[in-house]
């Protein structure tokens, strides 16, 4: 398609000009790139960003974002591959060096860690006695933010692409839900007023993306902060004129500092200040020489002028100079945004995009556009990925303010953010704080890992467990206890935000009969004619049964890849209740459902109890107007009843592997339906950290983690899920020849998720969930490896922290493989 779409894209910052690049080289050469200032020193954050790129992430995604940017930069000639070195200066940071060298090492960056001489080799100013050691990575570097930006836009002008100057955009224009193009004012000797016509709109706006995303009506969720950088004066003989290519990036995260060389000068950048948001209207107004960049504030600078000079004695031969508070954009959880607005078709958002990221960015929006879906994992990134309740303006202040904090701290990968809190909180919230819930959250949400009220659970478990061990001495009981438990499978890092509470819950639910709160599940209803036919063509498995039936399907894009996993019960002909993973699925069903079917959230005003157990039977039965008998309620079925006053939808399925029922309710009745079953004296409450032993010894994939869009259905051993003798969106990309697959391992310590898997002295793979389990009494860890290593009995090396764990490939279920328990 040649000239068509109308494409125009808001910002000629860097972000702009690589997707204008991206989108003309792929053949979508009408395209209009509008900015209120000049080219291409615009205003905006590309023209003061100092342009560091450091590839290694905890995300995926993101590292490859960068990776991307690496390469396209480089073969433009506007990139320096300097390297870049990260030191540590505790033992903490230490160790988390060694975990984002495991990183690296996962999505295939090459990066060492190096002592703290070679430290000083690399960067001479540096005082190595300051510091433990350090993480280097050769191909990072410094990316010409405004050089980039021009040199892409000058090859896509070559094709087509007009990029507009003082043109401030004033408006969206829009038709039947459709944008028609953007309404601008443009400056010269007068001032006129026009509209560009457009079928797509792009807001590349960077901090002024909220003023753009509202002309729309869309909340985007970004927070503009000044962050502080300076340079110091001349250092004869130092900098590039000791090292013509200039030194390497240098990161001291442990002071909230970053460096980097200016000829003979040193930049440097602090996290360290307070955080400085800057409002809408606080901007610098049209005509300012650089909006972006505001009044250096010494006072916030001084405390890391000492802590640089630390670091770098030779600094204190100078001074700091050219200081500024430059602003960048933030959101709720560290992640840009990009994607269509759900409300008005034909406007996209590349939003919070730093230079780092920039590329990579720019090419997956292309994709989009252009293709339907990108090669990058985009659902940490996707635009509607939040709730409705964390965009308010006072949630994306104070959760920017917080990533701002945190930008170059030690983040364990289960710990939470602190405020506000609590936000969403179910029904069943105030008997789980009197349980002592331990509570960890996630999209606002409190959920219980573990409940104090259960120590004496723990406390009689290791009571039997001693004394099925019979006549062994004292020492040899103490020793067999504690891998009953699996605290010691762990280090100090895996048993934060953990209990070996956690083990009594995981046996009473195997043994007796728990209550899980499963309410953070995000729960759809599709209603109305065509709701069966609807939902049969988007997903992969026969939802078209009788209405009681409840199926386990898959939502797929366009190429094949896994975009989300569904439970579907249909509760009468047109109409289906949807358990899905979150926001993303609501956004999906939405935007394909046909008109006069209906997709409504019903999260907000439900709840549910996952009930399962051996004993889960004895404890509803009594209770319920419903016959629970296997041949009366057949696994993956539902029937709506009482239990006693509180109606519920039963739903028969179970994510621990045992028998057992999810119960709906309204909100109002959730309290009453957790006391009843509770005043029976029968179940114990189970938190997440139990769910997730008990879910991956049964080998239930947790989407997001486990599988992605990267990965087809017969990869991540969802094979059993699709229906090949009917049309769903994505079968004709499928394909059941594959080159790796998702597979249980079984090791000797406790990791975390994301560590690389080796075999025979090279990487092949990469950690997704990982626990112990507390039935078969091992560390588990899915992992994704190639075909050939796949079979059971394979010997690999799980590295954690740098250490060696050996691991090995088991067949899977690790629990109950015959689902006797599940089916009784």
């Amino acid at each position: 398609m040649v000239g068509r779409p109308r494409l125009v894209i808001v910002g000629a910052g860097i972000v702009g000009c690589a997707l204008a690049d991206e989108l003309t080289g792929r053949g979508w050469t009408d395209v209009t790139v509008v900015d209120q200032g000049p080219l291409f020193v615009t205003g905006g954050s590309s023209s003061h960003a100092p342009g560091l790129v450091f590839q290694t992430n905890p995300s995926k995604t993101m590292t490859e974002f960068a990776s991307y940017t690496v390469r396209k930069y480089t073969e433009l000639g506007c990139f320096r591959q300097v390297g870049g070195l990260e030191v540590a200066t505790t033992p903490e940071r230490w160790a988390d060096l060694g975990r984002k060298q495991g990183w690296a090492e996962s999505w295939g960056v090459e990066g060492a860690l190096v002592d703290a001489d070679r430290c000083a080799e690399l960067w001479p100013l540096l005082d190595p006695g300051k510091v433990l050691g350090g993480f280097h990575v050769p191909t990072d570097g410094l990316a010409a933010a405004v050089s980039c930006g021009e040199r892409q836009a000058a090859r896509a002008i070559e094709r087509g692409a007009r990029f507009l100057a003082h043109h401030t955009v004033l408006g969206v224009e829009q038709s039947g839900g459709r944008v028609t193009g953007v309404a601008v004012e443009v400056r010269g000797e007068d001032v006129e007023y026009r509209v560009v016509p457009a079928d797509v709109v792009v807001c590349a706006a960077g901090f002024w993306g909220p003023t753009v995303g509202a002309m729309a009506g869309l909340t985007v969720p970004l927070l503009p902060l000044a962050h502080q950088y300076a340079k110091t004066g001349p250092l004869p003989g130092q900098g590039e004129a000791a090292a013509p290519d200039g030194w390497p990036i240098l990161r001291h995260q442990d002071r909230d500092l970053y460096f980097r060389t200016h000829g003979d000068r040193i930049g440097i950048g602090s996290y360290a200040h307070r955080p400085m948001p800057v409002a809408q209207h606080e901007i610098g107004p049209k005509g300012t020489v650089m909006p972006s960049v505001q009044a250096f504030t010494e006072e916030d600078f001084a405390p890391s002028w000492r802590d640089a000079v630390e670091l770098l004695p030779a600094l204190k031969q100078t001074h700091h100079e050219d200081g500024i508070n430059g602003v960048f954009s933030f959101t709720p959880d560290g992640f840009p945004l990009i994607g269509e607005a759900p409300q008005l078709d034909g406007f996209w958002v590349a939003e919070a995009v730093w230079v780092t990221h920039s590329a990579g960015v720019a090419r997956a929006l292309a994709e989009l556009l252009v293709d339907g879906r990108s090669g990058f994992d985009l659902h940490e990134c996707d635009l509607n990925r939040f709730e409705k309740a964390q965009l308010s303006p006072a949630f994306i202040e104070e959760r920017g303010m917080q990533n701002f904090v945190e930008v170059y701290d030690v983040i364990h990968p289960l710990q939470p953010m602190e405020s506000p809190r609590p936000m969403r909180t179910s029904p069943f919230y105030q008997r789980q704080r009197e349980l002592g819930g331990y509570f960890l959250e996630a999209a606002g949400w409190e959920r219980p890992q573990w409940f104090e009220a259960n120590v004496p659970l723990l406390e009689d478990l290791v009571r039997r467990r001693r004394t099925d061990l019979g006549d062994l001495p004292e020492e040899a009981r103490a020793m067999a206890v504690e891998p009953f438990l699996g605290a010691a499978q762990r280090d100090a890092w895996a048993s934060r935000h953990w209990s070996p509470v956690a083990a009594a819950e995981s046996h009473a639910t195997r043994e007796g009969v728990a209550l899980y709160d499963m309410t953070p599940l995000k729960r759809i209803e599709v209603a109305g004619p065509g709701a069966a036919a609807f939902l049969q063509h988007l997903t992969t498995n026969n939802v078209d049964k009788k209405p009681g039936s409840v199926t386990y399907t898959l939502l797929l894009d366009a190429g094949g890849g896994v975009r989300s996993d569904l439970t579907v019960a249909r509760l009468a002909e047109d109409r289906f209740q949807v358990g899905a993973n979150g926001n993303l699925d609501l956004d999906w069903l939405t935007r394909h459902a046909p008109g006069g079917v209906q997709v409504r959230d019903l999260t907000p005003g439900t709840c549910c109890l996952g009930v399962w157990g051996p004993r889960a039977r004895e404890l509803v039965q009594p209770l319920t107007d419903m016959d629970l008998s296997h041949e009366g309620f057949r696994y993956f079925t539902c029937k709506s009843g009482y239990v006693a006053q509180v109606p519920v939808l039963a739903m028969r399925v179970s994510y621990v592997g045992e028998l057992g029922w999810e119960l709906y309710t309204t909100a109002d009745m959730g309290l009453k339906l957790w006391d009843t079953l509770w005043a029976t004296g029968l179940p114990v409450a189970g938190g997440r950290a139990a769910f997730n032993s008990l879910r991956l010894e049964k080998g239930y994939r947790l989407w997001g983690v486990d599988m992605t869009p990267e990965h087809n259905p017969y990869e991540a051993g969802l094979g059993f899920a699709v229906r090949r003798d009917k049309d769903f969106l994505g079968s004709d990309a499928l394909s059941a020849d594959i080159t790796r697959k998702l597979v249980p391992l079984l090791s000797t310590e406790v990791v975390m998720g994301k560590e690389p898997v080796r075999h025979a002295g090279r990487t092949v793979g990469y950690v997704t969930s990982a626990a112990y389990g507390h039935t078969i009494q091992r560390p588990i860890a899915y992992a994704w490896l190639p075909i050939e290593l796949s079979a059971p009995g394979t010997h690999v090396d799980i590295s954690y922290f740098g250490r060696r764990v050996p691991a090995e490939v088991a067949a899977e279920p690790l629990f109950d493989p015959g689902m006797e328990k599940i089916k009784r």
